[in-house]
């Protein structure tokens, strides 16, 4: 990890960026303060999803499918 100034940032963010892509964690600082962090986005979230995989842990009986009368009421009035 390392720690910048937003001047340092704006001279050098190709060199920033490198870094960042190759893992490391970047901490924008104003006046030595950190304020920000830039970091490397998780790749592991990319995989498209699966659907279907909690087929059969759970049942849903017919009542759910039906709507509360309060909330029809709400809709659609009296």
């Amino acid at each position: 990890m390392i720690q910048i100034n937003i001047n340092e940032a704006k001279a050098r963010l190709s060199k920033y960026t490198k870094m960042v892509k190759a893992g490391e964690t970047v901490i924008l600082c104003d006046r030595n303060k950190p304020f920000a962090e830039i970091r490397p986005l998780d790749r592991r979230g990319n995989a498209p999803r699966v659907f279907g995989l909690s087929k059969g842990m759970f049942n849903l009986g017919p009542e759910f499918f039906h709507a509360d009368a309060e909330i029809e009421k709400m809709f659609y009035g009296e």
